[in-house]
């Protein structure tokens, strides 16, 4: 749904408010994409789940309850890591459907274009 030109303007105004009233944050904003902050948590949640298990090794022998919080650790690792990857996955595939690539390939932008002859 296109926007009219009121509502683009007001837009324009925004953003332009947003950039001139913080510059670092909105450079940051402009830079981060949906790759790259899921990549960051994909790398803590790999970390996090090899802390989980070193700790479960170590300490499982002499507690077993630490070594149950070890394996929760490493669950949640798991847990994280599979929430980003699917968030990955999911801005890949809705990537590829507005460029009109992806499994259906030109048939996408076949039955995505307005009817011109209404």
């Amino acid at each position: 749904m296109a926007l009219n030109e009121e509502e683009q303007r007001i837009l324009q105004e925004i953003e332009r408010s947003f950039y001139e009233s913080d510059p670092a944050f909105a450079d940051r904003v402009r830079s981060e994409t949906v790759y790259r902050h899921a990549g960051r948590n994909l790398k803590w949640a790999i970390a996090a789940f090899v802390v989980g298990l070193a700790f479960t090794i170590l300490t499982f022998t002499t507690s077993v309850i630490l070594g149950a919080v070890g394996f929760l650790v490493m669950l949640g690792a798991a847990y994280a890591f599979e929430r980003n990857v699917r968030r990955i996955g999911r801005a890949s595939l809705s990537d590829m459907a507005r460029s009109g690539r992806g499994p259906f390939g030109s048939i996408g932008r076949r039955f995505n274009r307005p009817d011109d002859s209404q």
